[in-house]
């Protein structure tokens, strides 16, 4: 991978976007963060990954609910580090109730942060990518772009839609020298999926171990939870030139809880 290539990753002052943009650091790339956080916290990881891996880091606050900071945001890192080569569309947020339960803000919330901020951020990507000849966009789905559980009908909603924003637009840019995939992993031990735990509980009446052995591992025939690297790894794979020829994929990576 070049080392003058940028890449903006969303979602990612921790969990899987951090370590997503620790790996393309590591090979070289120019990075933009973004995401929430305490600003102490933020501002270590930003110096932390200058300081390990010699190449610069910007931190970007952008609110992904928000069109006109996204627009902003891509503009920002356009103009400072001349292009934009890898997206890298990670931000998302979880809720867990019934649907008839389902809080309407929660539901607008999901599909603006999981779904509508990819099209946000692609739509903002491409002509540059198109210009230069080359890019990488990359779409962290879930397991639950390909089947769908209880209790989650935004998420799974949106990472459906996820899906099919990666296949059209892969095909949509299938002669320039751009790529558009999609990861899905399974349960990754993150923040988010900590997070979603209490309301798990709530809704089907579980203990924390109950919900972590019956219902999250349970989807996945390892008994394991994946992890941060190897979605990373994966990421990075589908940065470099030699997953030029992949696109419109929609890779699993869950243990094996979608090959039945």
């Amino acid at each position: 991978m070049a080392d003058s290539k940028t890449a903006v990753i969303t979602g990612s002052t921790s969990g899987i976007g951090l370590g997503i943009a620790r790996i393309l650091a590591q090979a070289g790339c120019l990075v933009v963060l973004n995401g929430f956080g305490e600003p102490q916290a933020i501002e270590a990881e930003r110096r932390k990954i200058e300081e390990e891996f010699g190449t610069t880091c910007h931190h970007s606050p952008a609110d992904m609910t928000k069109p006109a900071e996204i627009a902003a945001m891509m503009a920002e890192a356009e103009e400072r580090f001349g292009s934009i080569d890898i997206l890298v569309n990670n931000a998302g947020i979880q809720f867990v109730s019934p649907v008839e339960e389902f809080p309407l803000d929660k539901w607008d919330a999901i599909i603006a942060i999981n779904l509508s901020s990819a099209f946000h951020t692609v739509r903002a990507a491409v002509p540059g990518m198109k210009r230069r000849g080359w890019g990488r966009i990359i779409n962290i789905a879930s397991a639950h772009a390909l089947v769908a559980s209880p209790y989650k009908s935004a998420y799974v909603a949106a990472k459906h839609g996820i899906a099919g924003l990666t296949k059209s637009v892969a095909l949509e840019l299938a002669t320039t020298g751009v790529t558009c995939n999609a990861i899905c992993p399974g349960y990754v031990w993150t923040p988010l999926v900590e997070r979603q735990i209490p309301d798990t509980m709530a809704a089907r009446k579980m203990t924390k171990e109950q919900v972590i052995e019956e219902v999250m591992l349970k989807a996945q025939p390892t008994k394991q939870f994946v992890t941060i690297d190897e979605v990373a790894s994966l990421a990075a794979y589908l940065a470099s030139d030699a997953a030029k020829g992949m696109t419109g994929s929609i890779l699993s990576l869950d243990g094996g809880w979608t090959a039945a």
